[in-house]
C-alpha cells in the first residue's frame, strides 16, 4: 500500500515548501519511488514547487500526474473538484511507494475556510496531516493556541494529525501537544527572493550577464537614482540595484566593475527599468564583456518596478539551489525523521535507487573535514556552497583568501563556514616541508627541497591529511589524475592502491574493482583488490558477495588468464574465509539467477554477486563504461582504496553534483580509529 502524508498550513508565508522538500528527501531514503501531489494549482502555468521537487529528486513523473485541479474548477464546483482530486491522487499513488501531498497556497480558495478545505481533502485522500503553524510575530502562548485551534479543526473534518511543525520561530518554543511538535527557527535566506523571482515579479527579461545567477538570493533592493559614487557608497552585499535604462550607459559599467572588485560588496543583480535601448556603442561594449552577474530589463518604470519588487518573497524554483539546500538542512536539523517514519509505518525497502544511495553517502559523511586544493575553481566553490548548506562536511579551500572569497561573492555563494588557507603560509610550509622530508627520507628528500614541493596544492592538501589537519582530500577538477594522486601514493600508501566504482542501477548498487589504477594485476594483487573492494562495499552498506570475473565459469576453461583468476580466488578464500567469493565466473552467471542455476547451481554467490573484480584494467574500464551508458547506471568513482587516509580524484569534466558526491564518498571513507 502506498503511504502518503499531507502538508497543510493555516496561513500564507508558513514555509510549507521547506517541509515538503524535507519530507520528500526523508522518504526518498526509505523507498524506491516517491511522488509529489498538489491537489489545487493555478491555471495557466505550471506549479513551481512541483517542478522544483521533480527536478531536485529526479522524479520520473510527468507534471500532469502531480497536479490535481485548478482553483477555477474548485470555485465552479467544489464537490466535483474534490472527486477529481481523489481520482488523480489515486492514479499517482498507484505509481509510487510514497507520496507527499502539498496543500493550497492561500491564493484563491479563500483564507477563512482554506485550512478546513485542506483538512477535508486530507480526509478524502486518507492521508495523515503535517500541521504547519507560522510562529512569526507570535508569542509562545499565541503559537500554542494556534496549534490547538488548527488541531481541533483537523479533527472536526476527520483528518488525522501526524505531527505539528512550527515554522519561523524567533525563539525556542516548548509546546505540549498530543502529537509530536517540531520547531524550525526563522531563516532569512528562505524569505529572500531569488533574481528569478524578481524577474518574474517585474515582467522582466534576461538582458545580459550570467544566466546561472538567476538562482542567487537578493538580500536587499536599492534604487540607483543618484550618481555612481553615491550608489557605490550605499549598496550592501547581495543587493539588487534598480536603475533607469536611460542612465545605464553611465551607471552599469561602474556597477559591473564594482561587483568584480574585492573592495566592494557583490551584487545579486542589476534591474534596468523603462525599456529604453542602450546606445549602440555601449550595448556593443557590454555584450563583448564577461559580465559576472545577471542584468535583467523591464518595461515598467522605476517606481512601479521598485514597488513590485519590494513585496516579493522567496519561493522554491528549480534554479534556487541554495534555498533548497538551506531548507533541507533546516528540516534535517529540527525534525525527527525517524519518529515521523515510525508514525507513518514506513519500513525501509530492499531496493536501493541512485538517489537513495546518494542520501546514504550524505548521511555517512557528517562531521568530517575535507580539504579541496582547487579553491578558486568555480565548480569547486559551487559544490562547497552546497556541502556547507547541507552540513555534509567541514571544508578547507586552498588558495589566496582574498581571491577565493571575491570569486565566491561574484558567484553569489555563501562560504562563511569554510576555512581558506594559502599553500604559501610560512608556518605551515615549514611544518609540511619537515613532514614530507621525513616521509620521503629514504628517497633522499631534504627539508630544503621539500619547501618548494609542498607549496603545490596537491602536496599541501595531502600533507594536511597526513598531519591530521584534515580527514581527506578531493581534487582533480583542474588537475590531472597523476598530479592529484601522486602525493597520496608517496605519503599515504598502505599497500596496493586500487579503486572501485559504485554502479548505481535502477534498483541496486554494484561495486566494480579495479577499473582505474592497476593495468594488469597479478593473482596476488587481484586477491588484494577483491578483499579491499569487499571492505569498501561493506563500509557503504553493500553486502559483499564477490565475483572474480573471467571469460570462463568454474572449471570449464583453461589458459593463463583464467588460471590467474582461479589462483586469486583461492588466495581470497585462504586470507579471508569469512568472505563469500566465487571465481572464475562470467558476468551473466554472476548476476542472473537463471544462468547461475545452470552453470553453478551450488554457489551462494552466482546470480547474486554485488562486488565484481575484473582481471585487468582493459576489461574493467570497458565494463563500467558499457554498463554506465547502456543501462543508464550512475557511476560513482573511482574511489581509491589502499591509502591510510582517503584521497579521491575528480574528472576534469566533473560537474558540481559529481564533486558533491565525491566529497561525501571521501568523508564516508574516513575511519574512526
Amino acid at each position: 500500500m502506498t503511504r502518503a502524508v499531507y502538508v497543510a498550513a493555516g496561513e500564507a508565508g508558513s514555509n510549507k515548501g521547506a517541509i515538503a522538500l524535507g519530507l520528500v528527501e526523508l522518504l526518498s531514503r526509505q523507498v524506491g519511488t516517491v511522488g509529489v501531489f498538489r491537489p489545487v494549482v493555478r491555471a495557466g502555468r505550471e506549479d513551481a514547487l512541483i517542478n522544483t521537487i521533480r527536478a531536485r529528486f529526479q522524479l520520473d513523473l510527468p507534471y500532469e500526474a502531480c497536479a490535481g485541479v485548478t482553483y477555477d474548477e474548485v470555485h465552479a464546483d467544489a464537490e466535483r473538484a474534490a472527486g477529481d482530486v481523489v481520482a488523480r491522487f489515486r492514479a499517482l499513488a498507484g505509481r509510487c511507494d510514497a507520496v507527499v501531498v502539498i496543500g493550497t497556497d492561500y491564493t484563491d480558495v479563500g483564507a477563512p475556510t482554506e485550512f478546513g478545505y485542506n483538512a477535508r481533502l486530507a480526509a478524502d485522500l486518507g492521508t495523515p496531516v503535517i500541521n504547519v503553524v507560522n510562529a512569526r510575530g507570535r508569542s509562545g502562548a499565541q503559537v500554542a493556541a494556534a496549534v490547538e485551534l488548527s488541531s481541533r479543526e483537523l479533527a472536526q473534518h476527520h483528518a488525522h494529525e501526524l505531527a505539528v511543525v512550527v515554522t519561523r520561530a524567533a525563539e525556542r518554543l516548548p509546546i505540549s501537544h498530543v502529537t509530536p511538535v517540531f520547531v524550525l527557527p526563522e531563516t532569512p535566506s528562505l524569505r529572500a527572493p531569488t533574481v528569478a523571482d524578481l524577474l518574474d515579479a517585474c515582467d522582466g527579461t534576461f538582458f545580459l550577464g550570467e544566466r546561472d545567477g538567476l538562482g542567487r538570493e537578493a538580500s536587499a533592493l536599492l534604487v540607483g537614482a543618484m550618481s555612481l559614487p553615491n550608489i557605490l557608497d550605499r549598496y550592501t552585499e547581495g543587493a539588487a540595484v534598480i536603475i533607469p535604462s536611460d542612465r545605464a550607459a553611465a551607471l552599469l559599467p561602474g556597477l559591473i566593475a564594482a561587483h568584480a572588485s574585492p573592495g566592494f560588496p557583490s551584487l545579486s543583480a542589476v534591474v534596468l527599468t523603462g525599456g529604453t535601448d542602450l546606445p549602440a556603442p555601449v550595448d556593443r561594449l557590454l555584450r563583448g564583456m564577461a559580465i559576472p552577474l545577471p542584468v535583467i530589463a523591464t518595461d515598467h518604470d522605476t517606481f512601479d518596478t521598485a514597488t513590485r519588487l519590494s513585496v516579493v518573497e522567496g519561493r522554491f524554483t528549480p534554479e534556487a539551489g541554495g534555498k533548497i539546500d538551506t531548507a533541507l538542512r533546516l528540516f534535517a536539523a529540527h525534525v525527527d525523521g525517524r519518529l515521523l517514519l515510525e508514525r507513518l509505518a514506513i519500513a525501509k525497502t530492499d531496493v536501493v535507487t541512485p538517489l537513495m544511495f546518494e542520501y546514504e553517502l550524505l548521511d555517512r559523511a557528517r562531521a568530517r573535514h575535507i580539504v579541496l586544493p582547487e579553491g578558486e575553481e568555480p565548480r569547486i566553490l559551487r559544490a562547497a556552497d552546497i556541502l556547507l548548506r547541507r552540513g555534509v562536511a567541514e571544508l578547507t579551500l586552498l588558495g589566496d583568501e582574498e581571491r577565493v572569497k571575491a570569486r565566491a561573492a561574484q558567484l553569489g555563494l555563501d562560504l562563511d563556514g569554510a576555512r581558506v588557507l594559502s599553500p604559501f603560509d610560512e608556518e605551515l610550509r615549514e611544518r609540511f616541508a619537515r613532514a614530507y622530508a621525513e616521509a620521503r627520507a629514504h628517497k633522499g628528500m631534504t627539508v630544503e627541497l621539500a619547501r618548494d614541493t609542498v607549496t603545490d596544492v596537491s602536496y599541501f592538501g595531502t600533507l594536511m591529511v597526513h598531519t591530521g589537519m584534515a580527514d581527506g582530500m578531493v581534487s582533480g577538477a583542474a588537475h590531472t589524475t597523476a598530479h592529484t594522486i601522486r602525493p597520496a601514493f608517496e605519503i599515504l600508501r598502505l599497500g596496493l592502491v586500487s579503486s572501485v566504482f559504485f554502479m548505481c542501477l535502477a534498483d541496486r548498487v554494484l561495486v566494480y574493482g579495479d577499473c582505474a589504477v592497476n593495468p594488469d594485476p597479478t593473482a596476488e594483487q587481484l586477491a588484494d583488490i577483491a578483499i579491499s573492494s569487499a571492505h569498501t562495499a561493506a563500509r557503504f552498506g553493500v553486502d559483499p558477495k564477490i565475483a572474480m570475473l573471467s571469460y570462463s565459469t568454474g572449471a570449464s576453461g583453461a589458459g593463463a588468464d583464467v588460471d590467474k583468476v582461479r589462483a586469486a580466488t583461492e588466495l581470497v578464500r585462504e586470507r579471508r574465509p569469512d568472505l563469500q567469493v566465487e571465481g572464475p565466473i562470467q558476468y551473466d552467471a554472476a548476476v542472473d539467477p537463471t544462468v547461475a542455476r545452470a552453470k553453478m547451481p551450488d554457489s551462494r554467490v552466482a546470480g547474486h554477486a554485488t562486488v565484481f573484480v575484473v582481471p585487468d584494467l582493459n576489461t574493467g574500464n570497458n565494463l563500467y563504461k558499457a554498463v554506465q551508458r547502456s543501462a543508464g547506471a550512475v557511476a560513482v568513482g573511482p574511489v581509491l582504496q589502499g591509502l591510510r587516509k582517503p584521497v579521491n580524484d575528480l574528472s576534469r569534466g566533473a560537474t558540481v553534483a559529481d564533486i558533491v558526491t565525491t566529497v561525501a564518498v571521501t568523508a564516508a571513507q574516513v575511519r574512526d580509529d
